[in-house]
């Protein structure tokens, strides 16, 4: 693993991303995208949560979580909904929408993304590019539990401005051309964009925030995540934790629990735990090396630690897991005629 703590829980908890309509919009129009939890399996089916995005490719829309206030977004704007919150895109306040379409969700054998929707009648005056973005939940995504429930980015809150705009460009280019490859490129550029929108809500975050990413800016936690990130299967202690960082054992277990919300072990314990069940699904290692790989001796003391955290035996998560992603890998695609008879009306 790497010292870089956000940079390995992307990886681990397997982000990816898909760019799923393309939609123009004639005032007044409205969109309400049902929660993510509702839809999952149609759009990415392999990911164990979703992530709902909106990217404001030309003119403006609003944007909020259904029965909150909206913000208002410019062209360049992004917003994201990391808790899948269900929520209403629309060029006024106050408008609504039926409820989804279902079928809208589903990937379409035959048919490329991003799928074209127009709402309303005449010159759009709102562009807009939406997807998904797929993750893991568990066993542990730390940075998941850490996000609000909306986030929000924009270049123009840059005093020197930023190149999130330019990755609208290019997703609205993309999402407009039929070049090979437009697809791959377009799920890049999704990842891209949401990693950038954390660093930003990172940097942005008050003083008194607590959490793991309030964690990984504080100079002598960050350094002691980072350890445990680089190192996760060495015998750490925590006063050779605490010489690696600067801190005395109480003062380093103290600042940790405060900021990260549990002791350094206890989350060491857990980020073992979620190393293991990437390994447990992706690989065909057996439950030993896998346990070794993590830091246990001995594959006794592995699925003892394995059961404790996450519930299930590593085995049985194993079997679970590949029945899972077999079960959603035969999920029927909706047909392709169904598309163009049910999109207007309907975005992200």
């Amino acid at each position: 693993m790497s010292s870089d703590p956000l940079t390995d829980v992307l990886s681990s908890v397997r982000l990816s991303g898909a760019v799923f309509f393309a939609v123009e919009g004639t005032p007044p129009w409205v969109a309400e995208a049902p929660t993510a939890s509702t839809i999952a399996a149609g759009v990415m089916p392999e990911a164990d949560h979703v992530i709902e995005f909106h990217a404001v490719t030309r003119g403006h829309c609003l944007a909020g979580i259904v029965g909150e206030e909206p913000v208002r977004l410019e062209s360049g704007d992004v917003i994201c909904f990391p808790h899948g919150d269900a929520h209403v895109m629309s060029s006024a306040r106050g408008l609504r929408a039926p409820p989804s379409d279902l079928s809208l969700y589903q990937r379409r054998a035959g048919c490329r993304l991003p799928f074209a929707v127009k709402l309303g009648e005449g010159p759009a005056e709102a562009h807009l590019v939406c997807g998904f973005l797929g993750c893991d939940a568990r066993p542990f995504n730390p940075l998941l539990a850490s996000l609000p429930r909306v986030l929000r980015a924009s270049d123009r809150d840059r005093a020197r401005g930023g190149w999130l705009s330019r990755f609208v460009e290019v997703a609205e280019s993309e999402a407009q051309s039929s070049r090979p490859g437009g697809e791959g490129v377009l799920a890049r550029l999704a990842e891209l964009m949401f990693v950038e929108i954390v660093r930003r809500h990172l940097e942005s975050l008050p003083s008194d925030r607590t959490g793991w990413l309030a964690g990984l800016r504080d100079p002598h936690v960050g350094k002691a995540l980072a350890a445990l990130h680089g190192r996760p299967a060495a015998a750490w202690t925590i006063e050779a934790l605490g010489r690696e960082v600067g801190l005395s054992r109480s003062a380093l277990a103290e600042r940790f629990t405060a900021l990260v919300g549990e002791p350094p072990f206890q989350y060491l314990g857990r980020w073992r735990m979620q190393i293991a069940a990437g390994l447990l699904a992706s690989s065909h290692e057996g439950i030993a090396a896998i346990g070794a790989h993590v830091g246990y001796a001995s594959e006794a003391a592995f699925s003892r630690a394995f059961k404790k955290l996450v519930g299930v035996p590593p085995a049985t998560w194993r079997r679970r897991r590949v029945a899972r992603q077999d079960d959603r890998s035969e999920v029927p695609p909706a047909s392709a005629a169904g598309l163009e008879e049910s999109t207007v009306g309907a975005a992200g």
